[in-house]
């Protein structure tokens, strides 16, 4: 059952007002492939932007609290953790991006860490385009939630 939508078909937000406050919790993950030349700048640290790495986790974090400002009939929400961290697969040239986030609240944070994840990796892509424009995002999904009335869920192996 789609729960934007009511019975006459129409998008609304959901009413959450009924909903118990729980913990609730979702890791998300994506990753961004490159040019093995692209990875080495990122990874030297000497890139003419600066940190990418440490930028891209400033608007990862940003981005999960913007959430509800970019995607219509998400619930603004009042995230009590955010955390954006990278792996480096050299063997790939490939940058893995996983966020945390967290809230106590009447409905999930699964967006907030989607949106983490997809704006650290723009981010990316934007600081090292000008060296690569056939960067790829992949691979975008969520990991795992918790909390609420749907309790715990994780991805499939």
């Amino acid at each position: 059952m789609l729960t934007h939508f009511n019975q006459a078909g129409a998008a609304h937000m959901v009413d959450v007002g009924n909903k118990n406050s729980t913990e609730r919790t979702a890791i998300a993950t994506g990753s961004i492939k490159m040019l093995p030349n692209t990875l080495e700048l990122i990874i030297a640290g000497n890139h003419k932007k600066g940190d990418v790495l440490g930028i891209a986790r400033i608007a990862g974090i940003q981005g999960a609290k913007k959430t509800s400002d970019l995607i219509p009939l998400c619930h603004p929400l009042g995230l009590t953790h955010v955390s954006v961290d990278f792996e480096i697969l050299k063997e790939t040239h490939t940058v893995v991006c996983t966020a945390l986030t967290k809230t106590i609240g009447q409905t999930g944070v699964e967006m907030e860490a989607l949106t983490a994840v997809q704006v650290a990796l723009l981010t990316i892509y934007d600081m090292c385009k000008a060296v690569d424009r056939g960067m790829v995002m992949t691979d975008i999904k969520l990991l795992e939630k918790s909390g609420g009335k749907s309790g715990e869920w994780k991805a499939a192996q």
